[in-house]
């Protein structure tokens, strides 16, 4: 059972970071809101068929409260985090946004310990080891290139929106199953979505869409989206919310990668040594988190 948590974690980073290259590479050819709600649209239609009647049965019987928590999981799962994410890819590189990325465990952890999740020792030293290759990535093994632009800011506040969404999975009491609860996220983004949508065809009333950008909401919805999400969902209910946010830093690994792949940028000695460190540090905070985190109470459907 472990092994196969770990087999879709990987599954589900992988194709994570391959929509921060997507991204990317097609920003001139879709807005940051068509994108969001096309592909909060697509993942709707493959859905809804499936969870129609189980949500005709259920939602009826939810308490306020549970209503207030599946509204919160659309806010910060569904709609604007994945468009903070497209905007911010405006600004800044892939490589860039999923090194941010990798500051979720740090968000993830600070938001769970209220909720009584314990963090251990070798957690927090394996987040430590993670960022310490992170920041060897971002800065090309030279501190003096730290920098923040506008598209940093985004990513990483989408990063901090994401780690809301992970930790606020294991607030649920709701009977949803899995892909009653993705629809219910998805329907909640794209309500919140709207606004952001009005403001842009207000600044831009022709909005560009390509035949790059379709292709790229399709792979996003199907690839990042549907299937990642219900991914995470699994993982988290096995690992934890802490035990699945430490490992986010395997994502620069991966995205250096895909951005090496598909946009050239090709790695360097930093790359290689940072990666280390990010796989180091996600071991140790495997380490301790194992035993406890199987046993984490946090229900996703």
């Amino acid at each position: 059972m472990r092994f196969t948590a770990w087999i879709v974690l990987v599954a589900t980073l992988l194709l994570w970071s391959g929509n921060w290259v997507v991204a990317r590479a097609v920003r001139e050819g879709v807005s940051p809101a068509v994108a969001t709600i096309g592909r909060l649209l697509i993942v709707l239609a493959i859905l809804l068929p499936f969870a129609l009647a189980g949500l005709r049965e259920k939602l009826p019987s939810l308490t306020r409260g549970e209503w207030l928590v599946l509204a919160a999981l659309g806010l910060a799962g569904g709609g604007p985090h994945l468009g903070l994410q497209w905007l911010g890819l405006h600004f800044t590189t892939a490589t860039s946004g999923v090194l941010y990325m990798s500051t979720t465990p740090i968000f993830v952890m600070l938001m769970a310990i209220p909720l009584g999740e314990r963090v251990g020792a070798l957690q927090w030293i394996g987040v430590a080891v993670s960022l310490c290759g992170v920041v060897l990535i971002a800065t090309q093994g030279d501190p003096s290139l730290v920098s923040f632009n506008m598209g940093d800011l985004l990513a990483l506040s989408s990063t901090i929106v994401w780690a809301c969404y992970t930790v606020l999975l294991r607030m649920r009491r709701d009977p949803l199953s899995t892909i009653e609860l993705l629809v219910m996220v998805c329907a909640f983004g794209l309500v919140f979505m709207l606004p952001w949508l009005a403001v842009e065809v207000h600044q831009e009333p022709g909005l560009t869409l390509t035949a790059d950008g379709v292709l790229a909401v399709v792979y996003s919805a199907i690839g990042s989206m549907l299937l990642a999400y219900v991914g995470w969902s699994y993982v988290v209910r096995r690992l934890g919310a802490a035990g699945a946010g430490v490992t986010m830093p395997l994502m620069p690994a991966f995205g250096v990668g895909l951005s090496a792949i598909f946009l050239h940028e090709y790695p360097h000695w930093y790359h290689f040594a940072g990666i280390g460190l990010i796989f180091a540090g996600v071991g140790l905070s495997s380490l301790r988190s194992g035993s406890r985190s199987c046993r984490a109470r946090v229900r996703c459907g």
